[in-house]
């Protein structure tokens, strides 16, 4: 987890082609938030600790002529210096490093004047080597792109030669990157198609020209921003929105009237095929007919070793699987796509070893489970112990806002003993983080700035939850007997993972929801996949950039198995009749297909649990309804999820 950020000014930006009423004056805000540049480098700090640096890029003009010889100079300066009267991009990259043998530090900067701040994983599409950096990977792809015309809006093909928008079309995996092309003067932004990572876009307005990019807004840019005009509960304008997902390119030129820098805003369209469909996110095989409704039950009386036996020649192919084969196979290629995905996500490879230089192997935990033991979290659990090294810990982070009481505190026991069962040699840590919102007043405050631009109290209480599981200060039990905690002591301890697997994506793509399940009920298959659909398709904004700020904020990194390309893939090549049946019960027919995966790992248990969102199971939910709303019932009469934050909770 890297955080990154630019900061231009001095430029007049044209963004007709991005907002849909941005022929009218640019928006007027409610007044300049100040922040200060050092304000915006430690946020960014807390994300990536091991290193911060930073770029400034000045912009200058010759007096040509004739419209012909206009030229744009560039000059990279040290961040300590100013000049007035000149376009300014200001670049800065902290960075959280989790690949390569040597230290790397952001901004990246090469021979020919490229910058490149990059916050990201490439786990395919782009070949890294074992002991590869990524970022230093990209940035050297990227410097072989050809030049990008915004005369044309094309680039200068060259044969042989692939454009930006190729490049980042190609990767497999999350990433947000802002990155400056010298030969063509253009400005290169955005994230991945899914949004697993945060940008955040502040679009130039009346009062505030300058147009800026983040990984996180700062605190003191929020304390400005809430402003108690409000209409309907919500602000008229937020500062900071998140960057809908795509490769945006902003191309310098000077204005023929004025001699003002300008810059043309576009945003370009994928160009790679898979990742379009993914976008599109449209199932062949939706509703059942009598010739296959036959094979809607799974067979689940098999061994795993006569499955994976009878199931090679079909699981191995991609592509849609024929209504006629039995679900069987389907739970296997389910199991074998997100075993690869946990696998690319946990390998050592991935992991910059100079971390753990210098520790004994034994304890070690590079890799932690966000973990409720609830279905998602326990196959993820599972998996990981498969694809990690077993002289490795694994450590599994579990909130209460009750104790041992809570739902979730009580289900990771279970879980863990289900693991225990299934993997008795791993040596697993069920790392238990206890917390009371009454005195987490400072960190609330905290917290709602991450969570900007959201601002209910569902987001909220599942921010807090994330941020205090992430940041995994809680207490194990220790003792001889590693099977019964009542033999053991409960000791203190943080957990030094800076990789976490969270189960991201699992509701959304096999219809773990109750909205579902009353979507199906009133519109049966056809209505249950466009809930589905709409679920994927606005997942950057509801979820996703959200849970990346809140886990980054403590110098860790979310991976969303689930949200895997091929995983996504693969869930859509199945009949939706086998991902789910809601004619059957609550812990059975939703996420059907995940629970046979859960079965063929052992996990018969886990493989029975209903849905239980993280601030239920938590206890966070009731104990912020008791204190912002006076009980439950008033809470829940006020649909508290969807209520915005009251300033005075804030402050």
């Amino acid at each position: 987890m890297c955080g990154i950020a630019l900061i231009i000014s001095g430029i007049r930006i044209d963004l007709s082609s991005i907002l849909v009423d941005a022929t009218s004056p640019p928006p007027k805000s409610h007044q300049r938030l100040e922040f200060s540049v050092d304000d915006l480098k430690a946020a960014l700090r807390r994300r990536g600790p091991d290193s911060l640096g930073s770029k400034k890029l000045l912009l200058h003009s010759n007096n040509p002529t004739s419209i012909d010889d206009r030229q744009i100079f560039s000059v990279i300066e040290d961040c300590s210096s100013s000049v007035n009267g000149k376009a300014e991009l200001l670049f800065i990259g902290a960075t959280l490093q989790l690949r390569g043998l040597y230290p790397i530090f952001q901004p990246f900067l090469d021979s020919s004047r490229n910058i490149l701040v990059y916050n990201g994983e490439i786990f395919d599409g782009i070949h890294v080597g074992s002991h590869g950096n990524d970022g230093e990977v990209l940035m050297h792809t990227l410097a072989q792109c050809y030049s990008y015309s915004w005369k044309s809006h094309n680039g200068c093909e060259e044969k042989g030669r692939s454009s930006v928008v190729d490049v980042l079309s190609s990767i497999k995996g999350p990433w947000a990157l802002i990155y400056w092309q010298d030969s063509s003067k253009t400005l290169w932004f955005g994230r991945d198609a899914l949004g697993r990572r945060s940008l955040l876009v502040h679009w130039p307005t009346e009062d505030d020209a300058r147009f800026l990019l983040s990984s996180v807004s700062p605190p003191s840019s929020l304390e400005q921003n809430l402003d108690p005009e409000v209409e309907n509960g919500i602000s008229k304008l937020n500062f900071w929105e998140e960057l809908p997902c795509g490769v945006y390119s902003l191309s310098m030129d000077v204005s023929e009237l004025d001699r003002c820098f300008v810059g043309e805003l576009r945003k370009h369209k994928w160009t790679n095929a898979m990742l379009m469909e993914l976008i599109k996110w449209e199932r062949i095989l939706v509703e059942p007919t009598t010739e296959n409704c036959g094979f809607s039950h799974c067979v689940t009386h098999l061994g795993e070793h006569n499955i994976h036996s009878a199931c090679s020649d079909i699981i191995s192919e991609s592509g849609p699987i024929p209504a006629s084969v039995p679900c069987s196979m389907s739970v296997q290629r389910v199991l074998n796509a997100l075993r690869k995905s946990v696998m690319q996500r946990s390998s050592l490879h991935t992991i910059f070893q100079a971390v753990i230089c210098g520790r004994r192997q034994e304890e070690i935990a590079p890799v932690a489970v966000l973990f409720s033991g609830g279905l998602d979290s326990m196959i993820l659990a599972a998996l990981l112990n498969e694809c990690l090294d077993p002289s490795y810990e694994i450590d599994l982070l579990n909130v209460s806002f009750d104790g041992q009481f809570a739902p979730d505190r009580i289900s990771a026991k279970a879980g863990l003993k289900e693991l225990r069962g299934i993997a008795p040699l791993r040596r697993w840590k069920l790392v238990e983080i206890d917390s009371d919102l009454s005195n987490l007043t400072s960190e609330t405050k905290h917290v709602v700035s991450l969570i900007n631009p959201a601002n209910t109290y569902m987001d909220l209480n599942i921010g807090i939850a994330l941020w205090l599981a992430a940041g995994g200060d809680g207490w194990v039990y220790e003792g001889v007997t590693s099977s019964n905690d009542v033999d053991q002591q409960r000791v203190k301890y943080i957990s030094k993972s800076r990789i976490i697997l969270v189960g991201s994506g699992a509701d959304e793509q096999c219809a773990g929801y109750g909205r579902h399940r009353t979507k199906y009920k009133h519109g049966s298959w056809v209505g249950l996949d466009e809930e589905m659909k709409l679920d994927m398709q606005r997942i950057w904004k509801r979820n996703l950039g959200r849970d990346d700020r809140c886990c980054g904020d403590n110098g860790k990194e979310a991976r969303f198995p689930f949200l895997d390309e091929d995983v996504i893939r693969t869930l859509l090549d199945i009949p939706l009749w086998e991902i789910a049946n809601l004619d059957q019960p609550s812990g059975t027919g939703d996420k059907k297909i995940l629970r046979e995966v859960a079965k063929m790992l052992g996990l018969y248990e886990a493989a029975t649990l209903p849905k239980r969102a993280i601030q239920f199971g938590s206890r966070i939910a009731r104990e912020s309804n008791r204190k912002n709303f006076g009980s439950n019932r008033a809470a829940n009469q006020a649909s508290a999820g969807s209520v915005v934050i009251r300033k005075q909770n804030s402050s």
